[in-house]
């Protein structure tokens, strides 16, 4: 007897609907503001080097030489290659690929929409995000007004406790106290993620969307670093969050080649440590940071806010076919 196979998709038609006309206002939205929408490669012979991303590996030949190239988490690298060409403040819908993420909110294959904005500063990119929230949103929320809190005093809020300047110690027995018993030595940023994921990210955006800014500096990836309103040094970023959902990350661009490559540098040594892949530095992009000019930019989840605007819990029901199926 032939066995049942499921074929159909995971999402309905009104979903698929709603995707289309979603790309449809994105599209309008920035056309109207002349940014150019513009198309990188999906593959690479560099990856991200970051320790809390996995890219998945793709093996090709080029001019008859098998070669191991990277399917891209994001198309940051790519998209500042052509801002350092002179391509202006640009756009993409793409795909992106992050190997062994699956879950309620998770798939392996998801759509990105990224932007960057040349001279435009992180407040005037969170009024720009509202912008296109007001477009895409409007049907469910009506008029929508984010406010923007501190990474720092989300925890204090929440928790009584300053993420910035606690200590190891400090952030175990903090754990402990809400019951949180997994032991991860002395990983103080791996306490600070325990402690956001299960107490604070979720509690995030149900009033209204809430505009995280001012990650510990430790967090910066490719951000640029700064003193905040208390003289301690942050990172330049901003998160989005919606019903508790994290929906876009920005950066304040760091475009030091020679503090990202020690930053890259930094990671790949944490890798090895860590038994992880060494992933290849991108000279591409170190080559071109010293011809971008200041920047802003944002990678936002396009299926994930498809889920707030189609008020879904599960990302399984705004993409036809998730990676189990696919």
């Amino acid at each position: 007897m032939t066995s049942q196979i499921q074929y159909q998709p995971t999402c309905d038609l009104k979903a698929m609907q709603a995707r289309a006309k979603m790309y449809i206002q994105i599209r309008q939205f920035f056309a109207e503001k002349n940014v150019l929408e513009v198309e990188t490669p999906i593959l690479s012979q560099a990856g991200v080097t970051d320790v809390h991303l996995a890219s998945i590996q793709v093996q090709r030949h080029l001019q008859g030489h098998k070669k191991t190239h990277y399917l891209q988490t994001s198309p940051e690298f790519a998209m500042k290659r052509l801002l350092a060409s002179g391509s202006g403040p640009i756009y993409q819908i793409c795909k992106v690929f992050r190997d062994d993420e699956h879950g309620r909110k998770h798939n392996s294959e998801f759509t990105m929409l990224e932007w960057y904005r040349p001279n435009m500063s992180l407040k005037e990119l969170m009024l720009e995000v509202t912008d296109l929230l007001n477009v895409t949103l409007k049907h469910r929320f009506g008029e929508v007004r984010p406010t923007v809190l501190s990474y720092k005093h989300a925890f204090i809020d929440r928790l009584d406790l300053n993420p910035l300047k606690a200590s190891v110690q400090e952030l175990k027995d903090c754990c402990r106290r809400l019951g949180l018993n997994l032991d991860l030595g002395d990983d103080r940023l791996g306490y600070i993620d325990l402690l956001f994921s299960h107490f604070v990210e979720p509690s995030l955006g149900f009033d209204t969307p809430v505009f995280l800014t001012d990650f510990p500096h430790e967090m910066a990836s490719l951000a640029k670093t700064k003193n905040d309103e208390d003289g301690e040094l942050v990172a330049a970023r901003f998160e989005l969050y919606i019903e508790g959902l994290e929906l876009a990350n920005a950066y304040d661009e760091l475009i030091d080649a020679n503090i990202l490559r020690a930053r890259f540098e930094v990671d790949n040594i944490e890798r090895e440590k860590l038994g992880l892949h060494i992933m290849p530095i991108d000279e591409y992009l170190l080559s071109a940071l010293p011809n971008m000019t200041e920047c802003s930019g944002i990678a936002l989840g396009i299926d994930r806010l498809l889920m707030i605007a189609t008020n879904q819990m599960k990302l399984e029901k705004v993409i036809a076919f998730p990676a189990h199926i696919s």
